[in-house]
């Protein structure tokens, strides 16, 4: 039978396992990128039940968006990242589809066979990704997520439990409740990073009501494009995953800060339209340092983060950027010092300068209008090992179809 939607009539008696449940749902508590959280309920779930694919869908109006995906047959190679997690495919909340019946009824389904579904039920498997992926979707375990007061935040799916043999399997009875009591705890935590986004984007509008140039859609491409860069760099440097993920936890939101300082400059100077004098435009040097006294007493690592990527984002791999070797940014008499250069630059800064100067040449600006793509891939290579870290700029480019639907899903 491919369906099966019975309730559970008793609890999973495995002390082991409940313990080390336990222990997979205290990390979640300790994550506060939505991205890097997404990343982690669906690699700890999978591995509960060791499931070869999965992806989460978040809830959005009357609608669920994919929102994250793994999937260990086709991105064994780049296991970090992957260009299928910016897509915008929506879904109603309604029976017709797996994830959308789910999220519907609140009821949790096994499926054996997702191309075996009989025609009595109303939802129907859409083959669209297997299709261009050329995967085969077998069995499913799909479960919704829902916070402490009930509340749908979205639903997860789980893909093809394989066997001793390597093929795919059922999931079990057993497996259904726990990854279900699982999805709970993620909802919660899922819950909290969407409301710390929420608060980081908040402090974007700040400053995007002093400069209009500095959006949440901006934002939110130079934070993923960061991420990216970071995951791959992290992968060529033999980084540990615990670390890989503990560093773009807070790499994502410090990149979405990193003008923050903007709200420190004079208006006059942040909204003219005409190019801008030599005055003008040191002025609007210092809003690294504005930025960086914002995060300077800092009480965690994001703290920390966010005031190397805010003081060091316009540095320059050759030395000839700003503000440069500083001792006191409170110094009244302070002046930009000489640059930092190469790999003295932190890396967080080197990442967001890329990110940021490629994000700001492809989209149209008040100022300017956008350039086209080969002329902005020219620069970039033009500028490497001078203004950009030469391996940044070569992993840019080895990514660039994950960098291109970045910008596809948060188009200016």
């Amino acid at each position: 039978m491919p369906y099966t939607a019975r309730a559970m009539n008793r609890r999973y008696q495995d002390p082991s396992l409940l313990n080390t449940i336990l222990e997979k749902q205290e990390r979640l508590h300790h994550i506060r990128d939505l991205n890097t959280l997404l990343d982690n309920i669906l690699t700890e779930t999978r591995s509960l039940t060791n499931a070869d694919a999965g992806s989460i869908y978040l809830k959005e109006g009357n609608q669920l968006q994919f929102s994250y995906v793994q999937n260990d047959s086709l991105f064994k190679k780049d296991f970090l990242s992957n260009k299928y997690i910016y897509t915008n495919n929506k879904m109603d909340i309604n029976e017709s589809s797996i994830a959308g019946y789910v999220a519907y009824t609140g009821e949790s389904l096994i499926i054996d066979d997702a191309y075996a579904i009989g025609a009595s039920y109303p939802f129907s498997f859409n083959p669209y990704f297997d299709q261009i992926s050329s995967y085969r979707t077998v069995s499913m375990l799909i479960v919704p997520i829902r916070t402490s007061k009930n509340v749908l935040v979205g639903v997860l799916q789980l893909i093809n439990r394989l066997g001793r043999d390597g093929t795919p399997v059922r999931f079990s009875e057993d497996q259904k409740f726990y990854i279900t009591q699982f999805a709970f705890y993620a909802g919660i935590a899922i819950e909290r990073a969407q409301l710390l986004r929420d608060v980081v984007f908040k402090m974007v509008r700040t400053t995007e009501l002093r400069d209009p140039e500095e959006t949440q859609p901006h934002v939110s491409r130079v934070g993923s494009y960061a991420v990216e860069l970071y995951q791959n760099w992290a992968e060529r440097h033999a980084v540990p995953r615990e670390e890989v993920n503990n560093f773009k936890d807070i790499l994502r939101i410090s990149s979405m800060l990193h003008d923050i300082g903007k709200v420190g400059v004079s208006d006059a100077i942040l909204k003219k339209r005409e190019e801008l004098t030599r005055e003008e435009y040191d002025s609007i040097k210092y809003h690294t340092v504005y930025g960086a006294q914002f995060f300077e007493n800092p009480t965690s690592e994001w703290d920390t983060l966010a005031y190397e990527v805010a003081l060091s984002h316009h540095e320059k791999w050759d030395g000839t950027g700003y503000p440069g070797i500083v001792k006191d940014i409170h110094d009244k008499g302070f002046k930009f010092g000489p640059g930092k250069k190469g790999s003295t630059i932190p890396l967080s800064g080197r990442i967001v300068a890329l990110a940021d100067v490629y994000d700001a040449l492809i989209c149209k600006r008040a100022y300017k209008d956008a350039w086209e793509e080969d002329r902005v891939l020219f620069y970039l290579k033009e500028k490497s090992g001078t203004q950009f870290d030469p391996e940044l700029v070569a992993i840019f480019f080895d990514i660039y179809d994950v960098i291109r639907a970045i910008r596809e899903k948060w188009a200016p």
